[in-house]
């Protein structure tokens, strides 16, 4: 069906793709997988006509592709979801499904598309409404529309990049079961994924990019997950990670009755209660949109608590914005590193400085130091791993795994007193993902608390003294490492389980 050949394309002195040969056949689900900034995203752009290879051949169907758009990239029978939806959330389904679509015809027919929609979502199992608008969906339902375009525009080669990243696992389950049944009729698809249990599920065969290269390619049946994650990133990342022991200090951050609302006025936080202390890490787990926005945003100052409020090291920050919370030691890896974490046309040196540039060493008077700003994100870059051009290229030109170790290096590089992280390693490789989760132990034993919010249990039990799961705005349960039953937590988090916490969950010692 698909043959890239000898793909190539450079970023000045950046070697994105060197050479690739990509060949999918018919009714086949290939997983794509490599490190952030293998070329993974770079290889897929060219195939679906946004970027310019420098060399390479493309034939799709018996087709040479050559200098095309993504408009003929669809109309050849490609489509592409992107891990950031390209969708109005303003509009509705049907609007959406129908913009740039030339079959919605030169007078619109929004009632003969809505039905097309109905047909193809009882077909697949999408479970759309064509007059729901789109902001109004979970992100699994937003995915499902995307779905739902490229299957009406008659893709034949379906690429879906990091698909299931903040998707909960019945979404998941949903998902890999549409694409099985798009294989099944004869369909194939391009599967870039980090989470590579998904990959072996889903997927017949799997290639392996690594500094722009194919490092490997094998069938899923062939191979497991640590066999995938060494190909990856050409190191051993399965070994155990490393806890220190010890008893966990005084409370560092203390959250009294905090409660909020959403945009919409409608209560997501409902009086939540607890602290963490030094030399600890709570996790916060369950399914997206159950409050864990809300609670990170209002500990962050993103959001002001309809009542309640936030402790940092005995001070009261509640009235506090963001920069008084950063000055009382808060620091804060958001969810969303797009629109909070990064100024996306700034530089990766003006990015990693912009916090702290109120003062030395970045301040000198009046004047900025831009060679001290310069040198400590030569610095940060090289710590961290980050893959880039050079400290002076915009941040948008990151892949959006090295645009997330970007905003890790910022923030854990501060050396906070309390560090509130939300889904701190979505998007990154097995080895950028155990970096993070050292990193965070390694600020852990140095005396820092940590509020690590997940979606991701098997990871929230690596790092965690102590597991919160939250359902509805409130804590179903709150239980210690050395306690956890993965049933009981299954159910918490469905909401089929309520355990009241007592004071030593909810603070880390027993009430006095």
């Amino acid at each position: 069906m698909l043959r890239m050949l000898g793909i190539t394309k450079s970023y000045g002195a950046v070697r994105a793709n060197r050479g690739i040969d990509l060949v999918v056949p018919p009714r086949t689900i290939l997983g794509l997988l490599g490190e952030n900034g293998s070329g993974k995203t770079t290889l897929m752009n060219v195939l679906f006509g946004l970027v310019s290879p420098d060399a390479g051949t493309i034939v799709f169907n018996d087709h040479p592709l050559a200098g095309h758009t993504p408009r003929e990239a669809l109309a050849a029978g490609i489509g592409m979801i992107h891990q950031h939806f390209m969708l109005v959330p303003a509009m509705t389904v049907t609007e959406n499904v129908m913009l740039g679509w030339d079959a919605a015809g030169r007078w619109l027919r929004p009632a003969a598309v809505a039905e097309r929609i109905r047909a193809a979502s009882h077909t697949y199992g999408l479970d759309l409404e064509p007059d729901a608008r789109v902001g109004a969906l979970p992100l699994g339902g937003q995915q499902r529309v995307e779905i739902v375009k490229a299957i009406l525009r008659g893709a034949e080669l379906l690429i879906l990049d990091e698909p299931t990243s903040s998707l909960s696992p019945p979404e998941v389950s949903g998902l890999l079961h549409v694409l099985r049944r798009l294989r099944d009729e004869g369909r194939s698809v391009i599967f870039i994924s980090h989470k590579l249990g998904e990959v072996l599920d889903v997927c017949d065969e799997v290639v392996v990019l690594r500094d722009g290269a194919v490092a490997g390619r094998t069938r899923a049946s062939d191979t497991d997950r640590a066999k995938l994650a060494r190909m990856m990133v050409d190191r051993d990342v399965s070994a155990p990670v490393a806890r220190e022991g010890g008893a966990a200090g005084a409370e560092r951050l203390v959250v009294a009755d905090l409660a909020a609302n959403d945009a919409t006025g409608v209560e997501r936080l409902g009086g939540v209660s607890f602290s963490v202390r030094s030399g600890e890490v709570l996790a916060v787990a369950g399914v997206d949109g159950n409050g864990q926005a809300e609670l990170v945003d209002v500990i962050a100052g993103l959001r002001r608590p309809t009542r309640g409020h936030v402790f940092v090291d005995g001070a009261d920050v509640t009235g506090r914005g963001v920069t008084g919370r950063r000055q009382a030691g808060l620091a804060h890896v958001p969810a969303d590193r797009h629109t909070t974490g990064l100024v996306a046309d700034m530089t990766v040196t003006e990015n990693l400085a912009f916090r702290d540039c109120d003062g030395p060493p970045f301040r000198r008077g009046p004047w900025l130091d831009f060679g001290a700003m310069r040198a400590a994100a030569s610095e940060r870059i090289a710590r961290f791993a980050i893959r880039v051009g050079g400290p002076d290229v915009p941040a948008r030109t990151l892949s959006g795994g090295n645009q997330q170790k970007l905003v890790l290096a910022r923030e854990l590089t501060r050396h906070p007193r309390v560090l509130v992280a939300a889904q701190p390693t979505r998007g990154l490789d097995p080895g950028a993902t155990r970096f993070v989760i050292d990193e965070v132990l390694a600020l852990r034993a140095s005396g820092g608390a940590v509020l690590y919010v997940s979606t991701e249990l098997e990871e929230a039990l690596i790092v965690a003294d102590r597991i919160a799961v939250m359902y509805r705005g409130r804590f179903a349960g709150v239980v210690r490492r050395d306690a956890v039953d993965i049933t009981r937590l299954g159910l918490m988090m469905s909401g089929a389980l309520t355990e009241s916490p007592d004071a030593a969950a909810l603070y880390g010692r027993k009430a006095p």
